[in-house]
C-alpha cells in the first residue's frame, strides 16, 4: 500500500509513523516549508499517553514536559485575586499523569520518530481524482503521483477535506472566540507559572516556554463570525489590537510586542462536525475530521489516538469504516468539553471520562 498524508503535524506525523510499522509506504505533504517553531502548551492524557508509550517516546515526552507549579489570576490593574497551586488553566490538575507539553518539543519527538519517511516541505495538493482503484494527486510544486489512498490531517481549515467534501462552512460549528498566539521576552520573570486575565470580552493568558527565557502569550476576545483572511497576518493583528485595546495593566506591553511577534498565529475556536470522515479512498483525521478546539485541551489527545486506530484499521483490512465505528464516541465525548463550561475549563470528572472513552 502507498498512502499519502497530508498534513506534517501531530495527527500526520503519529499516523505516518504507525502505517509504515505496519509495511505501508508513506509520503507525507506539508504546507510549511520546514518545521514549524514554538506554539502553545498542549496536552497529551488518557489513551494518547498509551499511544506515546508504544511509540516509545513516553519517557522522553515526560522529561520534556513544562512542569508548571500554578496559576494566578489578576484584575485590571494587575493585583491577584485568585491563585491556585494544584491546577492550571491550560494543563488541568497537576497531580494528573496528564503530560503538558510544548508544541514544538512534542514536534521534534514525533518528526524525529518518522526519520526517514518522504517529507514534501512547502507544497500542497491541488486537486485529487479517485477512480475507484486509486487516487491521481496533482501538488503545486511536485510532479502529479498515483497513491492507493489519501489522508487529510491538515488541520481546521483542511485543504483535503475541502477537495473532497466541500467548502469549509459547511462543516465547522463557530465557538464565539478567537486568540491569537505569539512569544515575547519573559518580562515578568515567570517561572513555572501562569497568569490569566479577562475583562469584558477579552483577556489574555502568559505562561513561560520550557526554557523560561520566553512568554507564550494567548491574546483572545468573544465576538461573532468575522471574514478575515486566514493567511493575512497583518489583518489579524489589526483585528486582536482592536479586541483587546482596552485592557489595560501590561496590555498595551503585550499588543506592543504582538506588533514585533515573527511567530504570530491567529484563529477562530471552532469545531468540525461531518457525518463520515471518508469518502472513497480518501479520510480525515484529527483537527481535519473531528476538531474539537483548543477549548477542549485535547485536541492533541483526539490527533494521536485517531492516527493510531486509522493506521490500525487500515493495515488490518477493517477500512476507513472501521475507524469511525471505534472513534465515533470518543470524538463525542470529547467535543462535548469545549462545550461543558463555556467560561472555564470542563470540570476534571469529565476530562478524565472523555480522555479514557477508547480501547486501543
Amino acid at each position: 500500500m502507498n498512502v499519502l498524508v497530508s498534513g506534517a503535524s501531530v495527527g500526520g506525523t503519529v499516523l505516518a509513523y504507525w502505517l509504515r510499522e505496519r509495511g505501508v509506504r508513506v509520503t507525507l505533504v506539508e504546507r510549511a516549508p520546514a518545521p514549524r517553531g514554538g506554539g502553545q502548551a498542549i496536552d497529551v492524557r488518557g489513551a494518547a499517553l498509551t499511544v506515546a508509550e508504544r511509540m516509545g517516546l513516553l519517557e522522553a515526552a515526560r522529561s520534556l514536559r513544562t512542569e508548571m507549579l500554578g496559576m494566578s489570576v489578576m484584575d485590571g490593574d494587575g493585583n491577584e485575586v485568585m491563585r491556585s497551586e494544584e491546577s492550571t488553566f491550560s494543563g488541568g490538575r497537576l497531580d494528573s499523569p496528564d503530560i503538558e507539553i510544548m508544541r514544538e518539543d512534542l514536534m521534534g519527538l514525533l518528526l524525529g520518530a518518522v526519520e526517514g519517511v518522504e517529507i514534501l516541505w512547502g507544497d500542497s495538493i491541488v486537486s485529487l481524482d479517485d477512480d475507484g482503484s486509486a487516487v491521481q494527486v496533482r501538488f503545486e510544486r511536485s510532479a502529479p503521483r498515483t497513491f492507493d489512498a489519501v489522508v487529510g490531517a491538515d488541520g481546521l481549515h483542511s485543504n483535503t477535506r475541502a477537495l473532497v467534501f466541500g467548502e469549509e462552512g459547511r462543516h465547522v460549528e463557530h465557538l464565539g472566540t478567537y486568540v491569537g498566539l505569539f512569544r515575547t521576552e519573559n518580562f515578568l520573570g515567570l517561572d513555572r507559572w501562569q497568569v490569566w486575565h479577562r475583562e469584558g470580552a477579552a483577556g489574555f493568558g502568559l505562561y513561560p516556554a520550557r526554557d523560561g527565557g520566553e512568554l507564550v502569550v494567548n491574546l483572545g476576545f468573544e465576538a461573532g463570525p468575522i471574514a478575515y483572511d486566514h493567511r493575512d497576518i497583518g489583518q489579524q493583528k489589526r483585528l486582536l489590537a482592536e479586541a483587546c485595546g482596552e485592557l489595560r495593566w501590561i496590555a498595551p506591553k503585550l499588543l506592543e510586542a504582538m506588533w514585533a511577534a515573527g511567530d504570530f498565529y491567529f484563529d477562530v475556536m471552532a469545531q468540525v462536525h461531518l457525518p463520515q470522515w471518508h469518502r472513497g479512498r480518501v479520510a480525515l483525521v484529527g483537527d481535519a475530521a473531528y476538531c474539537a478546539s483548543p477549548k477542549s485541551g485535547q485536541g492533541t489527545s483526539l490527533a494521536m489516538v485517531g492516527a493510531y486506530v486509522l493506521a490500525e484499521e487500515m493495515a488490518a483490512g477493517g477500512g476507513f469504516g472501521r475507524y469511525q465505528e471505534r472513534m465515533s464516541e470518543f470524538v463525542a465525548l470529547n467535543q462535548a468539553l469545549a462545550k461543558e463550561n463555556p467560561t472555564g475549563p470542563a470540570p476534571e470528572e469529565s476530562v478524565r471520562r472523555a480522555a479514557d472513552a477508547i480501547t486501543l
